[in-house]
């Protein structure tokens, strides 16, 4: 049952990595990458339907740690209460403005907002889970610029798998820029595991380039999620070993009865948030038309 509902935490985490990391990048980007109010609504009509969904993933994750690892869930938001605060504040921040930026008469400050928290969560989710396993400055804020850059490149290249026009052909330009710029940091941020995972996103990640580089922008996106997938379970087949400085998962964990009840009520309910999120995702699956732009 440990075993079991480490690995189903992990999952939680990956998913919830893999689906705000595109949120994110979106988020960080489209002032960037569009040159009117057209473009910019279009470009954040890319997460509109989906930005919420996904934080339910984290939702999820931090309930689990809760009722399965109570120890590790103290001892993590505890060490590391202030990036914590400041990633929820972020969360916050940004959803504001992705809800009132159609309301208001200048959306300025709910674009600065979308930009503001969504890079924030990006790099400060890196530099805790570095932090957490090398206890190390210098080594957070590596893992926190791979994160902010892997979240970057991520989620360009959904905007170019999801826009028209322009706003796709400067996403995918975006995107070579990203994937030059994340590339690098990835060497230097995975090279110290050493794992056959950490060495697999390093090779998703090239390929996510050479890919973006082809206009094939679904292959590219799986390439980006599949560098995610990976990172993250280097980083759990770590933790697994250590979730904590002196701290084993038997030692973390709840009870046997805890941990049993926890397997019946996933059973039940995981399946059902897998398949809405999955039919969610397939009804917006289109891609997004500027208003007044060409479809190419």
């Amino acid at each position: 049952m440990i075993e079991l509902w480490f690995a189903i935490i992990a999952f939680l985490w990956t998913g919830y990595f893999v689906l705000e990391g595109f949120d994110f990048g979106v988020g960080m980007l489209t002032p960037l990458v569009s040159r009117n109010a057209a473009e910019q609504r279009a470009g954040l009509e890319t997460i509109g339907p989906v930005w919420d969904g996904n934080e339910v993933w984290l939702i999820t994750a931090v309930g689990a740690m809760f009722a399965a690892f109570p120890a590790w869930y103290a001892g993590v938001f505890s060490a590391f209460y202030l990036p914590v605060t400041l990633i929820l504040a972020g969360l916050i921040v940004r959803g504001v403005g992705l809800e009132w930026r159609g309301k208001v008469a200048n959306p300025f400050w709910c674009d600065l907002g979308i930009v503001t928290g969504s890079a924030l969560p990006a790099f400060l989710w890196g530099a805790v889970f570095t932090d957490l396993l090398y206890d190390s400055a210098p080594a957070a804020l590596l893992g926190g610029a791979f994160s902010l850059a892997l979240c970057a490149l991520h989620g360009a290249v959904f905007l170019a798998l999801k826009t028209t026009g322009p706003l796709r052909r400067r996403a995918r330009t975006i995107a070579l820029a990203a994937g030059a710029v994340t590339i690098p940091i990835a060497v230097l941020a995975l090279s110290a595991l050493g794992t056959a995972p950490a060495l697999a996103a390093m090779a998703a990640l090239a390929a996510a380039t050479a890919l973006i580089w082809r206009r094939r922008e679904g292959w590219a996106f799986t390439a980006t999620a599949g560098a995610i997938v990976l990172t993250t379970l280097a980083l759990f087949m770590e933790l697994r070993l250590r979730p904590l400085p002196g701290l084993t998962l038997a030692e973390a964990a709840s009870g046997s009865y805890t941990l049993t009840m926890l397997s019946w009520i996933g059973l039940i309910t995981l399946p059902f948030v897998l398949v809405y999120q999955g039919w969610t995702y397939w009804v917006f699956r289109k891609r997004v038309q500027v208003a007044g732009a060409p479809p190419r």
